[in-house]
């Protein structure tokens, strides 16, 4: 049965266990969308995972593929999934056409996001007629209704925000207060920045659940590309043992598993209500840490 994820999260709280959610990205083959579909996703359903979600190219370059996938996951698999949306290169009328195709498809969930600019751009511009801040986007979800709304947080603080993090995290609070239940955060690798990020948001009076992302490290040069363009920091001792493994990937899958799993550790010590994992679509390393974390059901 496909679900709200609010009403997930509340089962899980319940039930006294973190939730674990998986993140999917559309691939540029059908040869890559088949591998998603046929292997990588049954392979990860062992797990018995609350629910997934898939991301939205650049631009919307690829909605028709996200809601495609969105909707096959949910038919084929019945895994409640989440559809991320961006504000790129649409207006407030193309946001609510795709939200109502979404919605006819069966999709209850959003991941309601600005988006970066798109390729070639090098700064932030609202389209005409469009959103200039995702809590525009999470007020629109709110005012369509019909939905369960997600956002992002940044425990290192956006790389695009000028004013540092915490003028980052007051404006997360804005999007929380427009109406979105509950945040994933971007992938972090230091477990003290997710700290005080959520204790930034505790004494700010959110009390909507708070999902750390967790990237497994693959392969030493793609993480470090990953966490450039997104501006997470890598901790000195992760760094230096990533500069050992160099291009040793099956080295790097290992340390990956096992950092993820001691850095899972310490989050769910701390009381996280649920872990959210950028699987890159594969499946082996996720399934080896949800299962070091006696997670799997």
């Amino acid at each position: 049965m496909i679900r709200f994820i609010h009403d997930i999260h509340e089962s899980c709280r319940a039930a006294g266990r973190p939730s674990v959610s998986l993140e999917f990205f559309p691939t540029k083959t059908p040869e890559g969308e088949t591998n998603l579909l046929e292997k990588t996703i049954p392979a990860l359903m062992a797990l018995k995972p609350d629910y997934c979600s898939v991301t939205y190219g650049a631009g919307g370059s690829t909605r028709d593929k996200t809601i495609g996938i969105v909707d096959r996951i949910q038919r084929e698999h019945g895994l409640t999934t989440m559809m991320h949306l961006t504000c790129v290169n649409s207006t407030k009328a193309e946001l609510a056409s795709v939200l109502a195709e979404a919605k006819a498809r069966g999709v209850k969930n959003i991941l309601a996001l600005r988006g970066d600019p798109p390729a070639g751009a090098s700064e932030w511009t609202a389209t005409e007629g469009g959103f200039m801040y995702s809590s525009q986007l999470v007020a629109l979800l709110k005012e369509m209704g019909g939905f369960c709304i997600g956002t992002a947080g940044f425990p290192e603080g956006h790389i695009a925000q000028k004013g540092g993090k915490v003028a980052d995290w007051g404006f997360l609070c804005d999007k929380i207060a427009a109406g979105a239940d509950f945040v994933i955060t971007q992938l972090f690798f230091d477990n003290e920045d997710f700290f005080r990020f959520q204790e930034f948001l505790t004494k700010r009076g959110v009390k909507v659940p708070i999902m750390p992302g967790i990237l497994p490290v693959s392969s030493a040069k793609q993480t470090k590309k990953f966490t450039e363009m997104c501006g997470a920091k890598l901790p000195a001792p992760f760094l230096k043992r990533l500069d050992e493994i160099g291009d040793d990937d099956v080295a790097a899958t290992q340390f990956g598993i096992e950092y993820a799993t001691e850095q899972c550790r310490g989050l769910l010590k701390a009381g996280v209500t649920g872990l959210h994992f950028y699987t890159l679509n594969k499946a082996a390393a996720t399934t080896a840490i949800v299962r070091n974390l006696g997670l799997a059901v």
